[in-house]
């Protein structure tokens, strides 16, 4: 009988195992076959996109001995590049506009010749929608020379080894058995010179001033404010040996900001620029304690900081908070989600490291919800209140991976989310197969005006959905990222009437492994159409797929103003003299409008709000200002919409 009992218990264990797995691979089953259900309300979370998500560094050449080719230039017109990060990144730490020249902190800092004129020009030339985005020096050493290089052709015919990190620039011996540490450093005097904020900042003066170069500073707006200090004594510790406090570099960074922006008062600053997770909130491997005692991630200080400095002068010190990011993750499953890193706060991302040093405490092994920019806007919000205009970006980027199907889709889901939080520039450092395709999909065949689109398995498909400005068409971008499994989604779109009829689709998936995408009409697109009835419409979504629907409709909704300058505005008379000034919209209509001027440090001297919709001439008192240059900016919801200069005589 007892034996009975343990066979009866164990085929009731063996029942139970196999109900168990059959549930499973029910749920398994129902999860990948039950259709997506989505919705898109076109009048709901409306806002710009900036085109400048649609970004890459290092796609100019600066050396006028073999410039960028017209074939290139006219794939990047072509791709929809909008955004060109060209300061080098550590390279630009000690560039030297006046000589042309820099240090290669990654290649035994040697000074190489580079042409940032040459670069800038082109770049404004062969590419007018972009912007280009160069950077200042705040680490005080610029290059001097390039006599007292290493000589890395004899030593091993300049080929890569792990001594490339050796500080060997200015007679320096090196160590053979490889690694950072020479066995003699070279002299860091020898091949670099003392740089001031005013030296930095006379670039400026250069490209743009009287006498200069001439080149459009509306092109050319995003200024990095250095690069990665928070390891500057790492990548240049051969001019920086220790680490300056964070106080310190804050000091560094307030003098270069202010100069440049009495220079350029419509300049875009962009920092701090931390390397990577651990330095968004780790200042020399700890959290920053300040006058006051308290102690705060490197971030949050960062932008307490600058809330203070520009509250005590009046001069506004900080545009984008502009971050690095280069996730460790190489599985695809993780490289899919890896969108959620910067806003969704349930997001329990694999890499937190960092983050785990928010806790009051010092240190939380359990926090693990990442939401960096979510943080950013908090601390914003907390440090400088509702109305801070600052912006959000990240100008580098990158994971090592190389499926052309997982980079592609995980590069639209970054692109989607970005345009659905308002980043302002988004340029990847690592470029994968599969991004050229995506860019080109989002940046020709998107709309300019974010709209709202709820996915109710937003794990797996996402929808991001826009409007252009006249608001009669509509693009849906849809992202399945689950890895093996199609999709089959049904979407309903209101505020938005679209005839019942058959509309074209867009799609990438199984892409190849090498490049496919060669110009608008040679690339990996699949075209297809579908059939919309009652503002519905279904659609199958292959595994690791985008597909972007195109619709045509009638939206209910003030348009939004896409770009700054799209406005059909005239500001007379200009000059001015003892007479005000007035601003003409031609009947141009926009909710809660703000005018603004600026004087040449960047200080507000006026400012009016209109409520609901404005007038069609606006006046400006100019004749209680000084003699000399303003900035005039029109601005809606704390979106620059049109900008110029205003003289006074």
């Amino acid at each position: 009988m007892l034996q009975l009992v343990n066979l009866t218990l164990s085929n009731i264990k063996t029942m139970r195992k196999i109900y168990h797995l059959l549930l499973f691979v029910f749920l398994c089953f129902a999860s990948t076959s039950q259709t997506v259900l989505i919705t898109a309300d076109a009048n709901a979370g409306r806002k710009v996109i900036s085109p400048y998500i649609y970004g890459k560094n290092n796609n100019v050449s600066d050396n006028s001995g073999s410039p960028t080719s017209a074939a290139q230039w006219k794939f990047l017109r072509e791709v929809g590049l909008r955004f060109s990060r060209e300061n080098g990144g550590n390279n630009g730490s000690r560039y030297n506009w006046r000589l042309k020249m820099t240090c290669h902190p990654d290649w035994y800092n040697n000074v190489y010749l580079h042409n940032w004129d040459f670069a800038a020009k082109k770049l404004g030339d062969s590419l007018p929608n972009a912007q280009g985005m160069w950077g200042f020096q705040l680490l005080g050493k610029a290059a001097s020379n390039n006599s007292n290089n290493f000589n890395d052709w004899a030593y091993n015919s300049s080929s890569w080894w792990s001594g490339v990190l050796q500080n060997l620039a200015g007679g320096g011996t090196p160590n053979g058995s490889g690694g950072s540490a020479a066995t003699v450093n070279g002299n860091p005097n020898l091949y670099t010179q003392n740089w001031t904020a005013d030296s930095t900042v006379k670039i400026l003066d250069h490209w743009f001033g009287a006498g200069g170069l001439g080149l459009n500073n509306t092109s050319m707006k995003y200024w990095s404010m250095d690069n990665e200090p928070d390891i500057w004594s790492d990548t240049h510790d051969d001019v920086m040996p220790t680490q300056p406090t964070a106080e310190a570099f804050m000091q560094l960074y307030f003098s270069v900001a202010k100069k440049a922006r009495a220079k350029f008062p419509n300049i875009k600053l962009t920092g701090p620029i931390p390397a990577s997770e651990w330095q968004w909130y780790a200042w020399n491997n700890s959290k920053v304690t300040a006058l006051n005692g308290q102690s705060y991630t490197w971030l949050e200080f960062f932008i307490k900081r600058i809330a203070e400095e520009q509250t005590a002068t009046g001069i506004r010190l900080l545009d984008v908070i502009d971050i690095h990011s280069y996730p460790g993750e190489s599985n695809s499953a993780d490289i899919v989600q890896l969108h959620r890193l910067y806003f969704d706060t349930t997001y329990s991302y694999p890499g937190a490291n960092g983050v785990k040093t928010t806790s009051a405490s010092g240190w939380d092994n359990t926090i693990t919800q990442e939401f960096v920019f979510g943080r950013c806007n908090r601390w914003l919000t907390q440090y400088m209140g509702v109305n801070h205009g600052v912006k959000l970006g990240i100008s580098e980027y990158g994971y090592t991976h190389n499926n052309a199907n997982v980079s592609s889709v995980s590069y639209a889901s970054l692109l989607g989310t970005f345009a659905d939080n308002g980043v302002e520039f988004f340029a990847p450092w690592f470029w994968n197969i599969g991004q050229w395709e995506t860019m080109h999909l989002f940046s020709i065949h998107g709309k300019s005006t974010r709209v709202k689109s709820v996915s109710n398995q937003e794990l797996n498909v996402s929808a991001y959905s826009s409007v252009n400005a006249a608001n009669d068409s509509m693009t849906v971008i849809l992202v399945n990222r689950h890895l093996t499994s199609s999709k089959t989604a049904s979407m309903t779109i209101s505020n938005f009437t679209i005839p019942n009829g058959a509309y074209n689709t867009k799609q990438l998936s199984s892409l190849p492994t090498t490049e496919s995408f060669v110009s608008r009409t040679n690339n990996a697109l699949v075209n297809g159409n579908l059939n919309l009835t009652s503002n519905t419409f279904t659609i199958n979504l292959p595994a690791l797929s985008t597909t972007a629907v195109i619709l045509k409709g009638t939206g209910i909704s003030t348009p939004v103003v896409e770009n700054i300058n799209s406005l059909k505005v005239k500001l007379f008379p200009n000059p001015c003299s003892s007479e005000n000034t007035f601003i003409d919209l031609f009947d141009e209509k926009i909710n809660g409008l703000t005018v603004e001027v600026h004087n040449a440090l960047g200080q507000i001297i006026y400012i009016k709000k209109y409520p609901g919709l404005n007038p069609s001439i606006l006046e400006i008192p100019s004749a209680l200002f000084e003699k000399g240059a303003y900035a005039v900016t029109l601005s809606s919801d704390n979106t620059i919409v049109w900008s110029s200069w205003l003289m006074k005589m």
